[in-house]
């Protein structure tokens, strides 16, 4: 779908998607076409419950009077409550209507509304933005799809007063673009995307200036990694570690901050093997990781004036006469020794090692981790909010902030040493599961051990980075959670 801008006008082709303000308060543009109807549309309003409450949509058939094939009233609810956030759901919403409607032309009227939270050019770009996360479908093994099911709109026309909303958009539409990566590999089944798939993914973002590096098997065994390699050697598959390096910052050599992700590529529980029911979902037990990989495509597209560092492990999670045992004793990078209780209990033991390696190699001044870690959390959380943990109230609070402005929100848990005693090791310095109460603190605590003094939060995103619903910017499966979360911290405290 290719979007532009264009100043104000009435729409002679396609769809026309308009915006009305809360008790039935028309925009300008609606008004415009509802005088061309001769009132039709405030007539179509009247005969519905609609009345223009945030995200309400009716949509008229070619009124008499108007040339478009249809219009699309969707609700603003009040103009004072009118954000980023409101906006980017106006123009998901409004899109999601006409998506598969037919229309291949398609605007949506961006008009000037007293008392907005944000300028004009703003209002329009994230508009945009929301319509254009709305547009994404993963599509690619649909052979027999019926010609009404498919997306038919090819351009859409965001039409706006404002001079500068292009120029506005254009970091967001970057941030779209590591969004729609995410959401890619995470979508793929794993016979298409596994360790070595998804490194080479990681790769291709050399393009884009960053620099990749790719550790296999007999680099990281050098390394000491027995934490991480042990979750994968009951694959076939070659377990990876990649580490992806922006450096837009003024000053080349300041310290970094650090993104680190889980990517399980598919996760069988190992020799503690999942049930059958649902083990398909567990292609996106990689989703920390598809996060981290979206998260430097947007930075890198976005020219970010900032030093960042993403490391991702990748692994295969597979039982076999190779598999890691429970009982089994590993030797983490850090020399930290864990006793496996839980051989699914696996993602842990990932970024153990990997939380080590970039703590040690790039001093960073912050660490991120994003995991798709416990079940727990969705017992906890549901789908709504991600599990943030943390060793730093500073960087909590920030990331709290910054998933809000994007609408990823975080719900911070405690820690503390109570949980921490759970993962005493009669034979070695811990395991890696505690009791069933408090699953995903004791997680968090486990992965404390592994990241010293540096500032740290682990977001435990496995209620939240899959849906199974569509919303106002995301049709129902994966969601991409964290891209947007993560640019926006980036962009708030550790740019130049």
């Amino acid at each position: 779908m290719k979007i532009s801008f264009a100043k104000p006008h009435l729409p002679t082709e396609g769809a026309v998607i308009v915006g009305v303000l809360d008790n039935k308060v028309f925009t300008p543009t609606a008004t415009a076409l509802d005088d061309l109807a001769g009132g039709g549309l405030k007539r179509a309003v009247e005969a519905s419950k609609f009345t223009g409450k945030k995200d309400q949509t009716l949509t008229v058939l070619a009124p008499a009077g108007c040339k478009v094939n249809r219009v699309v009233l969707v609700g603003l609810g009040k103009a004072d409550a009118i954000d980023a956030l409101a906006a980017q759901s106006f123009g998901g919403t409004g899109l999601a209507q006409v998506l598969t409607a037919g229309d291949a032309s398609v605007a949506i009227a961006v008009d000037a509304v007293p008392g907005l939270k944000i300028s004009e050019a703003d209002f329009a770009a994230n508009v945009a933005f929301g319509a254009r996360l709305r547009s994404y479908r993963f599509d690619k093994y649909f052979t027999k799809e019926k010609k009404e099911d498919k997306p038919s709109v090819k351009k859409l026309a965001i039409l706006t007063a404002a001079p500068t909303a292009k120029n506005a958009f254009a970091p967001l539409d970057a941030i779209a673009d590591g969004v729609f990566l995410t959401r890619d590999v995470v979508s793929e089944p794993a016979n298409v995307i596994y360790p070595e798939s998804l490194a080479a993914e990681c790769k291709k973002l050399a393009d884009l200036g960053v620099e990749v590096e790719i550790l296999g098997e007999k680099q990281m065994k050098k390394l000491g990694m027995g934490s991480l390699l042990g979750v994968g050697q009951g694959s076939d598959r070659e377990s990876q570690l990649v580490i992806m390096r922006w450096t837009g910052a003024k000053d080349k050599n300041a310290a970094p901050i650090a993104f680190i992700g889980k990517g399980v590529c598919f996760d069988t529980g190992g020799i503690s093997i999942k049930p059958a029911a649902g083990m398909e979902d567990m292609k996106w037990d990689m989703g920390g990781a598809g996060a981290v990989i979206g998260a430097m495509m947007a930075l890198a597209g976005r020219k970010a004036p900032a030093n960042v560092v993403g490391v991702v492990g990748l692994v295969e999670n597979m039982p076999s006469g190779n598999a890691q045992r429970p009982g089994d004793v590993v030797t983490s990078m850090s020399g930290q020794t864990i006793e496996v209780i839980n051989t699914d209990a696996e993602g842990r033991l990932v970024l153990a090692d990997a939380l080590w390696y970039t703590k040690e190699t790039y001093k960073p001044k912050a660490m991120v981790d994003l995991a798709t870690l416990t079940g727990a959390i969705i017992i906890s959380l549901g789908g709504e909010y991600a599990g943030l943990f943390a060793n730093n109230d500073k960087l909590a609070e920030r990331l709290t902030q910054a998933g809000k402005a994007v609408g990823e929100p975080l719900w911070r848990l405690p820690m503390g040493d109570a949980y921490d005693k759970q993962l005493k090791s009669d034979i070695a310095d811990m395991k890696n599961v505690g009791g069933r109460e408090g699953g995903s603190i004791t997680a968090a605590q486990f992965l404390k051990r592994f990241v010293g003094d540096v500032a740290w939060a682990h977001l435990d995103i496995a209620g939240t980075a899959w849906s199974k619903k569509d919303t106002a910017t995301c049709a129902k499966g994966a969601t991409a959670f964290g891209v947007r979360l993560l640019d926006q911290l980036v962009a708030d405290h550790y740019q130049d």
